[in-house]
């Protein structure tokens, strides 16, 4: 039986330089990071848990605010809800398009219920990510958008 597209834990719909922010300045550097190589998109991820740290409220405000402050790369982004299937679900009705869900959550089917006709995107892991909260990753920041990631896995979750 085939998978759900939606429920894929892969990020191949999602195109672009996987980083991890944990907050408006480091999602605005890595924005200007990736318009300065000429990227066109770029995938923000949020730190684990944060839709139950933060709340997603939070977390698309400062997507909201970062992709308003200039004109770049197409920015994708995912909020990582852990197994918090309320959490995920708020997101969903704030507008989140692009959330991580833990795929032993007890009501992960209840979600995806409601998240596939929005045409949102629920990931079972995190995607592979230079996190920007972890030392010395803003130095790796320019090589990691430019595709320098192989033998790259310090400060990178997966």
């Amino acid at each position: 039986m085939d998978q759900d597209p939606a429920a894929r834990p892969e990020t191949d719909a999602i195109a672009g330089p996987a980083v991890v922010v944990h907050g408006l300045a480091q999602l605005r550097l890595a924005l200007d990071a990736a318009g300065r190589l000429g990227c066109s998109t770029l995938l923000a991820v949020s730190s684990a848990d944060a839709a139950c740290h933060m709340g997603p409220a939070w977390w698309l405000a400062l997507v909201r605010l970062a992709a308003a402050a200039a004109p770049g790369p197409t920015l994708h982004d995912l909020l990582d809800c852990g197994d918090a299937a309320g959490r995920a679900l708020q997101a969903l009705r704030l507008g989140g398009r692009g959330l991580i869900l833990a795929a032993d959550c007890p009501q992960r089917a209840a979600v995806l219920e409601r998240a596939l006709p929005l045409g949102a995107r629920v990931l079972e892991r995190r995607p592979t990510a230079l996190d920007l909260g972890l030392r010395g990753a803003e130095r790796r920041l320019e090589a990691w958008l430019a595709g320098g990631r192989s033998g790259d896995k310090a400060g990178s979750v997966g």
